[in-house]
């Protein structure tokens, strides 16, 4: 049964028999004579059928909400027993917001130290992915933020508070100022993220409380796109203070101050709420604990 919805979740994650069955390892054949078995055993139609994937019905729907539960608590025991035989072990999937990948570090480096049997897969997520895959059980834990839009019902570890920093490359015109106003910063020829990062929302935001909107004439979901077109000097951005000082090592880019307001925003770690938790996601937020203790 187990199996089943396993290959049931997967269905309803890719709307797609094929791809459904490659992420499960089977055949489509095998993933379809699955769920042909799930439907009489429960007694209902599962999926609407035609030549392609067409939705789940109401009744699918609502065995894919019980089904997370059930699989999420199965990986959960798996997880539990394993490392009572052999200590923690497996792996750990982790959903980070862009601009919080430099810093990412500090939290899997003392992590794995303390429990080098397991492997971390760090995936570049929105904050909006990061909650869809906790959901979906496509990730096991996220570093988002925490204090700007809803999380709902998840376990939250503050991390750090984000500033935000001007980057320009020393040939600019607003180069050699100590700080930039977040109304001058508007003024500048700006790439920034895209808008459906929490980030560019957040810079959008405070822009709006200075009385500017930005127009910038680069957008990408990728801060090393961003950071490439500041090098070229003909662009500047507005960046977390540590992606900033990260790029401008060596002098290359100016990382100054934006003022009026000075904002910051708090980052942390967020993972499904279960009592009690796995030991690997109990494990993660001791050393996220950690780490926020040592920020404050």
């Amino acid at each position: 049964m187990i199996d089943k919805l396993e290959m049931f979740i997967a269905l309803a994650r890719e709307r797609h028999f094929g791809r459904a069955a490659q992420a499960c390892g089977v055949t489509q054949p095998s993933l379809s004579s699955a769920l042909r078995q799930l439907e009489d055993q429960l007694g209902v139609q599962l999926v609407f059928r035609g030549r392609s994937f067409q939705g789940l019905t109401p009744e699918g729907q609502r065995v894919l909400d019980r089904a997370l539960r059930i699989v999420g608590d199965t990986r959960a025991l798996k997880d539990e027993m394993r490392s009572l035989r052999a200590g923690l072990t497996g792996s750990l999937r982790l959903g980070v917001i862009p601009t919080a990948l430099p810093m990412v570090a500090d939290l899997t480096r003392p992590f794995l130290a303390r429990h080098p049997g397991v492997r971390i897969q760090i995936l570049s997520r929105t904050s909006a992915e990061i909650l869809a895959g906790l959901d979906s059980l496509d990730l096991d834990a996220g570093i988002t933020y925490l204090d700007n839009e809803p999380l709902g019902r998840v376990a939250k570890v503050p991390l750090y508070a984000e500033f935000y920093r001007f980057l320009c490359a020393p040939g600019s015109p607003l180069a050699a100022r100590d700080r930039v106003t977040w109304a001058e910063a508007a003024d500048a020829p700006l790439c920034l993220l895209t808008g459906d990062m929490q980030n560019r929302r957040i810079v959008n935001q405070h822009l709006a409380e200075a009385g500017v909107r930005a127009a910038p004439s680069i957008e990408s979901n990728s801060t090393i796109a961003l950071v490439a077109h500041v090098m070229t000097g003909a662009w500047a951005s507005v960046v977390p203070k540590r992606l900033a000082e990260l790029f401008a090592a060596g002098g290359q880019l100016c990382v100054i101050p934006l003022v009026e307001p000075e904002a910051e925003h708090l980052v942390g770690l967020i993972a499904p709420r279960r009592e009690p938790q796995t030991p690997m996601l109990a494990a993660l937020i001791d050393a996220a604990e950690r780490l926020g203790a040592k920020g404050r």
